[in-house]
């Protein structure tokens, strides 16, 4: 073996013992840290609620109670009714169960766009660094709801994997010039030069060197993307941008109810109540995770 090789696999072995390290100390930080553990035990509950929730309900998703319309919280139904009689305990189940799942496919959408266009702008500078930075930099300028409202009556019928596809293509820029940033002072690490020595593929470097030494930046991100992804769908959902029936989440149950939520408070405030406790929930594992990666933090021991 050359002494480049050997070079190499000396400086590899150090980066995956030093982040193999790091991430246990991590483990044990945020496992000590109380409203990381509160956090993720909401996370659990909530989840563990969504899916199995929906098994226990006396009732199915497209049930009607032709006797009970808009009627209070009862033995039949936990929840109450809604405008058709159907049953909102199921409604809310199932709309939690969706924003959950918009949450997180947005928010790794989101963190996946964000790293390759960061990385590549960073690694490569020049002609490529300043396409993809004027690329960003227009999609930072460009209104969201005028750009929702000239898509909106094309996608409106695609479903709600099109609707994640929409809220990653406005949430990605931020985060893409942060990783461009911390790519430019990383590309010129021992051992991304080692790699490159050795003859290593550009595109290799990246994604086997660069991106996975800037985990803990991509990892803070997705998590408090999660929450804003959930209040993105919220917001658009009032507005009538969201997901369409047959589709429900707590975004379009919200903006049903919010119009009748003065008569009929249970046909709002369920679903409210569970957004809250969702997105606070999700900045409470945020903020831990920052706050343990982050070396200036006054939280961190």
């Amino acid at each position: 073996m050359s002494m480049s090789a050997e070079r190499e696999a000396v400086a590899s072995d150090a980066a995956v013992v030093e982040i193999s390290g790091r991430w246990a100390s991590l483990a044990r930080e945020l496992l000590a840290t109380r409203r990381v553990v509160i956090g993720l035990a909401i996370i659990v509950a909530l989840i563990a609620m969504a899916w199995l929730g929906p098994l226990f309900s006396p009732w199915e998703f497209d049930e009607r109670d032709f006797t009970a319309f808009r009627s209070p919280p009862s033995a039949d139904h936990w929840f109450g009714t809604g405008n058709t009689g159907r049953d909102i305990f199921h409604l809310t189940m199932v709309g939690l169960q969706k924003s959950i799942l918009i949450g997180l496919c947005a928010a790794l959408a989101t963190t996946v766009i964000a790293a390759l266009v960061g990385a590549f702008a960073g690694y490569y500078l020049g002609f490529t660094d300043r396409a993809l930075m004027w690329f960003t930099d227009l999609f930072l300028v460009l209104p969201q709801f005028l750009i929702l409202a000239i898509l909106y009556p094309v996608l409106r019928d695609q479903g709600w994997v099109v609707f994640v596809l929409l809220l990653a293509s406005l949430m990605w820029m931020v985060t893409a010039k942060m990783v461009r940033g911390m790519t430019i002072s990383l590309k010129e690490r021992e051992y991304v030069l080692a790699a490159r020595f050795m003859g290593v593929s550009h595109g290799r470097i990246i994604l086997r060197h660069i991106l996975p030494n800037m985990s803990s930046l991509l990892i803070v991100d997705a998590t408090i993307n999660v929450s804003s992804a959930i209040i993105l769908e919220t917001a658009l959902s009032y507005f009538g941008f969201g997901v369409q029936p047959p589709d429900v989440t707590l975004g379009s149950l919200i903006a049903e109810g919010a119009r009748q939520a003065l008569a009929f408070p249970w046909t709002f405030w369920f679903c409210t109540g569970l957004l809250i406790v969702l997105v606070l929930a999700v900045n409470l594992v945020g903020d831990g995770l920052r706050d343990a990666l982050d070396p200036h933090s006054k939280s961190r021991t």
